[in-house]
Parts: structure tokens; sequence; C-alpha cells
């Protein structure tokens, strides 16, 4: 799928100003989330945004991650539109060293996402989720081959693509009910602007790094 098919070019454009983190990555928070959630509102997303730190996002992107969410989370309830799920990955036109990053990042953003959503985990699911964070842990060079080139890479995708379809079949909460935000009216205060008031002695993260967890050092 082409770089205009899939989004990837009109996400670039939208997120252009923005620089925290990648568009794959963004994409992939989404995506967790959106496995164990009801797709929030601008507002909403906005709140779960500035409680994880990252700066706001300018109004076309914005406007851009709440259909995103809508339509990921109306596709991944219907079993059947389910498995034509596509992660938000660069077209094999870019090189391989471009792909297999920008899938490493879906991932972390994926990981970040669903841990944020506070939900229980079967065995098999727990599996997935320390198989993904192997993806998000590859460590490439520029110059460096990626072992086993692309047949390897469309393995690790496909595997990938296929997380969300299989954690998809939970019931769904509110954004607000998450810990994240627990307690916290949509229009009240976030933690960056209780930290700037004193209010809070010290940050408090948020995410635990399932990351981390899962992969020795």
């Amino acid at each position: 799928m082409n770089d205009n098919i899939s989004g990837w070019n009109t996400w670039a454009e939208a997120f252009d100003e923005w620089t925290d983190v990648s568009i794959s990555e963004v994409h992939g928070l989404m995506t967790g989330l959106m496995t164990a959630c009801e797709a929030p509102d601008e507002q909403g997303w906005a709140k779960v945004l500035e409680e994880l730190s990252f700066a706001p996002l300018p109004e076309p992107a914005l406007t851009l991650l709440t259909e995103e969410a809508e339509d990921t989370v109306f596709q991944l309830k219907d079993k059947e539109d389910a498995y034509s799920f596509m992660p938000l990955i660069p077209d094999d036109e870019h090189n391989l060293y471009e792909r297999v990053m920008a899938l490493k990042q879906w991932a972390n953003g994926f990981m970040t996402g669903f841990g944020i959503t506070d939900c229980g985990l079967s065995a098999e699911e727990n599996e997935m989720l320390m198989d993904l964070a192997k993806i998000g842990a590859i460590r490439l060079e520029d110059d460096e081959d990626f072992e086993g080139g692309e047949e390897s890479y469309l393995y690790i995708y496909e595997f990938a693509r296929m997380v969300p379809v299989s954690f998809a079949t939970r019931k769904r909460k509110p954004i607000k009910d998450l810990a994240l935000i627990s307690g916290l009216k949509m229009d009240a205060k976030t933690t960056k602007e209780r930290q700037a008031e004193g209010q809070l002695s010290k940050p408090t993260p948020p995410v635990v790094d399932v990351m981390n967890q899962n992969n020795p050092s």
C-alpha cells in the first residue's frame, strides 16, 4: 500500500510542525488506547496527550487523530474489518531501515497506549506484548542491515499488525475512566500545570515502562 493510500502522507503533513515523537509512534499510541477505550473527542485527546507530557497538537493533527481513532475503533470492533487493520508505516519505496524504525516506533507507541488503559491480560496477550516489546527494542545504526532483510521485516510487521486485532475484543471504557486522568475533570488542570504551580512536589510518571519490565537489560 503506497503512502497516499495508507494515510502516511496525510499524517506527515498534519503533524509536520509537531516533533515530540514520530507519526508512527502517535498512531501506535492511538491504536493501543483504542483496543480498550471508546474514541474520545478532541478535548479528550488533548487531555490525554497533556497528561503524557506531550506538546499541544496543531489543530489539523488533533482533528486527524480524533477521526482516525473513531475509524480504528469501528474497524477493530468488526471481526472481518479488523483483519484489514494496518499500522501507520511508510511504504516499500522507503528503505528498509526507515520502515523497521517506523515499526519499532509504532510498537513502542502501542505499548504506551495500551499500558495506560490498565487492562488485565490473558497469558496469551501477555506473551504477545512481550514479543511486541522486542520489536520496540530493535536497535540499528543508519548503515546497519536488518538481520533477515525484507523477509524478516514482513514477518515482524505482520505480527505487530495482528496485535491490536487480537486485543480488540475486550469491553471498552471511556477515556475519562483511565487512571491517567481518573478524577480529573475534563476542564481541570493537567499534571504539568499543577507541577508548575507547586501543587505537586515532583513529577509523577503516569505510565509504567512495560518494555523495560519485559526485556532484561
